[in-house]
């Protein structure tokens, strides 16, 4: 593993080492390989001689910034030497308006405009235009809430049935405690219709967490414990997974896989990153800056084994909140140029079409 470099050593890089540095890491991303001495000589706009350009590659792999995958190849770009390239040279342009325009287009396809079909077709387009995977984190969006209501099933099971303001519904079923009667379940719905409504199930626990010492003189044991345990199902103490993951487009990283190893840490990537805590990672890293973040290989623990890379952006809701991310994930070679403004602006159209 390479050692980081203390950031006045790269910025002392004279222009000659910046220009080999630069042809050697926009050589890796086109194709992949290294590239030598003499094939630098034939590209750089000054006239080097192979020579010259062996001791300035000699210092650059010193830094930390290249590396020789094997005796006399040529050199490939470490880590850390396209985390400089992507902090010091790359140029971030704009998408073009037709680009724009089929984005816009894509995202927007489907027979209904509904918020799964806007994400789902997000991924697919990202997943397109990277020729690496896209992938969507939809955070679960809390409605304001319009009814509550518990359904006897057994003696000690109940349905809880939430009906939000937009007309969702949902149902938990929960436990019963012993000897809770049909009238216990209508005293504990009424008294929860009375204060939940308008709000978020946040909002409804807090309200109700208030009025305490109100909820016990106006129920028994048995009803307020029913008050609690409706709310709780949804409030995060067993709602499941805070969030669902979307991707499209895994086949394109298979490109770049040429060992049974990394195949074995491609698919332990995408294991982790379904599970709860991966999710979270992955709405962490997108709250982490205002914009679109890069992170390259190991820069991630969630990365740290597969080698890949990420660049993700927040999406928000009407009051700028965010409600989820996107982005796209691809070998470190990814056209990190080209994705930013992609991912920058569907993040943005996926914004404006879910408030």
């Amino acid at each position: 593993m390479n050692k980081a470099v203390a950031p006045e050593a790269l910025q002392s890089l004279d222009q000659r080492s910046r220009d080999i540095f630069r042809r050697i890491v926009e050589s890796y991303l086109g194709d992949g390989e290294p590239v030598g001495s003499r094939n630098l000589s034939r590209i750089l706009p000054v006239a080097l001689s192979p020579a010259t350009i062996r001791n300035v590659m000699s210092d650059l792999e010193h830094l930390g910034l290249v590396y020789a995958p094997h005796i006399s190849a040529g050199r490939l770009p470490t880590q850390l030497g396209l985390r400089f390239f992507v902090d010091a040279f790359m140029e971030v342009g704009d998408l073009s308006s037709s680009e724009r325009n089929s984005i816009e287009a894509q995202v927007r396809a489907g027979d209904a405009q509904t918020a799964e079909n806007v994400l789902t077709q997000a991924s697919q387009i990202l997943s397109g235009m990277s020729r690496g995977a896209g992938l969507v984190l939809a955070t679960k969006v809390e409605g304001a809430l319009k009814h509550i209501e518990f359904v006897r099933l057994e003696p000690t099971k109940a349905l809880a049935v939430l009906v939000t303001q937009n007309g969702d519904v949902e149902n938990r079923v929960i436990d019963l405690p012993i000897g809770v009667t049909p009238s216990q379940l209508i005293e504990a719905s009424n008294f929860l219709n009375a204060h939940i409504q308008g709000r978020t199930i946040t909002e409804a626990r807090q309200e109700i967490a208030r009025l305490k010492d109100e909820t016990q003189q106006a129920l028994d044991s048995l009803s307020q414990h029913l008050v609690q345990q409706g709310l709780a199902v949804w409030g995060g103490d067993g709602a499941g997974q805070p969030a669902r993951l979307i991707v499209r487009g895994r086949g394109n990283l298979l490109d770049s896989i040429h060992a049974e190893a990394d195949l074995e840490r491609l698919r332990h990537l995408f294991d982790d990153l379904e599970t709860k805590e991966g999710t979270l990672q992955l709405l962490d890293l997108a709250e982490a800056g205002p914009g679109v973040r890069i992170f390259i290989g190991s820069e991630n623990k969630l990365f740290s084994l597969s080698g890949s890379s990420l660049v993700i952006a927040p999406y928000r809701d009407s009051e700028q909140r965010i409600i989820g991310a996107l982005g796209v994930i691809g070998p470190t070679r990814l056209n990190y140029a080209r994705i930013v403004p992609m991912v920058d602006y569907t993040a943005q159209l996926v914004s404006r079409l879910l408030r």
